[in-house]
């Protein structure tokens, strides 16, 4: 681009004002991060419908986030091809119409097909709906736009099982999908008045499209996805399937890596990276959303497995995380043009290190309390790391470069999620099985602690059944309640390994460049 056009694009203002620009960006966010979760909970009910097995059930979660995973890093390049505004605009159109292909699908196999065209247009949803906020708003007060993008970010899988619970249980399951079809329609209503494109996000002639690119994304997405969601089941490397796998996977991101370097016209324009602020920035935002949906995902099962929660209840446990998180981003978008942002983002991370260690010292007798609190600590960290990190390392960009800097973003914060996701999940696994292993070899008969407990029992059971099946039943019990504690002790440590990685990665922000927010300058910092 001409030097002449780049301080044009530089120059452009939209015609309407900031917030009324954010309304259909943030609406179409909401769609898209609700629908990452809010399908959670309906999938047993969706198993049963399609007469399928749970576990076969899940590729409706996993194909969903294998599409939109793949559209997102490529955001920049359709923008180009069809235009910015028209690509959020067909991109709304067909996250809405598959959305009501998926309430209408009556097997397994048409549910996928319309999750893979609902995460094919919710793709480019979230990176574009981030870029248009981060231009309308002046860079003096994109601390408040981020802010506001963020509570919804933030908010929408919390609340995602919570809605899913509470529709499921009183209407059906397909009404998850059909409530955005009404959502959809409103969003593309306001993004044909509200939204227009600068210079460079206009269509552009003669574009190429990268073929070799998009298929080896394809190939690398697929396996990562395939590998995180298959790979505990199957013991990891241990599985020939997820060896030739990961293999594949190796080799697939290499050569997408040297394509899009050495090549021009390319998916993604990599030399963001070598801007420092956006290299830190965006790696400290996917270790937090790792940690964020890693902790998200397991204490519902806790909560489930050990706790006898419901899945609405459950749900509900975790909103005190939404509130803490809705107070700290009103707090943070205040804050930012005050003071340091490095601050605000390293007070959110102590903020979410303790959550994650106070819930490190569970057990199966607290109360509901013991819950809310770290989950309230946790949401605060949330809402005063994420918008000021984010902030931080697009704020050295230029406007034109906002789209291409989003969907890199977001690919990364998918595939932390999903890491971080994996990660504690195997934790869990193995360490209960490490804790099992311990807690077996004490059940013997010189100790005196076991012999009391199978004795009482025994005693317990032995007025309603024989003294044989008595001793065998009572074997049976504390087994149970042996396995019930090593599984708690899995989730412990998978709590406090997520508190901690929270603190370590501390040290990591103050190496992002200090800026004055405070200024309503539109030059680079």
């Amino acid at each position: 681009m001409s030097e002449a056009v780049e301080i044009t694009a530089e120059e452009w203002k939209p015609k309407n004002g900031p917030w009324l620009i954010a309304l259909p960006t943030i609406c179409a966010a909401f769609m898209f991060v609700l629908d990452e979760t809010i399908a959670n909970v309906a999938l047993s009910h969706m198993a049963g419908t399609f007469s399928v097995s749970r576990e076969e059930s899940l590729w409706i979660l996993t194909f969903y986030l294998v599409a939109s995973g793949v559209t997102i890093p490529a955001v920049d390049f359709f923008c180009k091809l069809f235009g910015r505004k028209n690509f959020f605009i067909l991109s709304i159109i067909i996250f809405t119409a598959a959305s009501f292909a998926c309430g209408l699908a009556n097997s397994l196999s048409m549910m996928i097909c319309a999750r893979i065209f609902q995460g094919i247009g919710g793709g480019g949803l979230l990176p574009i709906g981030q870029a248009v906020l981060l231009e309308a708003f002046p860079k003096n007060e994109r601390g408040k736009a981020m802010a506001t993008f963020g509570l919804v970010v933030v908010m929408a899988p919390i609340i995602g099982p919570v809605i899913g619970g509470w529709i499921t249980d009183n209407w059906d399951w397909p009404w998850i999908f059909f409530i955005n079809v009404p959502i959809g329609i409103l969003t593309v209503f306001l993004t044909k008045i509200f939204l227009e494109d600068p210079p460079y996000a206009r269509r552009q002639k003669n574009v190429k499209v990268d073929y070799l690119g998009l298929f080896l994304l394809v190939t690398w997405m697929v396996s990562l996805q395939v590998i995180l969601d298959k790979g505990n089941n199957k013991d990891w490397f241990a599985s020939p399937f997820i060896f030739r796998l990961s293999l594949v996977f190796v080799l697939a991101f290499l050569l997408f890596l040297i394509s899009q370097i050495k090549r021009k016209n390319t998916l993604i324009d990599l030399s963001i990276c070598k801007d420092k602020n956006f290299t830190l920035g965006t790696f400290v935002q996917v270790i937090i959303m790792g940690v964020m949906l890693a902790s998200l995902a397991i204490l519902p099962q806790f909560l489930q497995s050990l706790m006898g929660y419901t899945a609405f209840l459950s749900g509900l446990s975790v909103m005190p995380r939404g509130l803490g998180a809705l107070i700290a981003l009103g707090l943070s978008g205040y804050l930012s043009t005050k003071i340091d942002n490095r601050l605000l983002a390293v007070w959110g991370l102590i903020c979410i290190g303790t959550g994650g260690l106070m819930l490190g010292f569970l057990n199966l007798q607290i109360s509901p309390m013991n819950i809310a609190i770290p989950n309230f600590i946790f949401g605060l960290g949330m809402g005063f790391a994420m918008m000021p990190l984010v902030s931080l390392s697009v704020i050295t960009l230029k406007n034109s470069q906002m789209t291409n800097a989003s969907g890199v973003q977001n690919l990364l914060k998918n595939i932390g999620g999903a890491i971080g996701t994996s990660i504690v999940s195997t934790i869990i696994s193995r360490m209960s099985q490490v804790h099992q292993a311990y807690a077996i070899r004490t059940l013997t008969d010189t100790n005196p602690i076991f012999q009391t407990k199978l004795a009482a029992t025994m005693g317990a059971l032995s007025q309603h059944v024989d003294s044989v099946t008595a001793h065998y039943m009572a074997q049976y019990s504390i087994y149970g309640e042996l396995v019930k504690q090593s599984t708690l002790w899995g989730f412990i440590e998978a709590f406090r390994i997520v508190g901690l990685v929270a603190f370590l990665v501390i040290p990591l922000v103050f190496l992002l460049q200090k800026i004055d927010f405070s200024k309503n300058s539109e030059s680079e910092a």
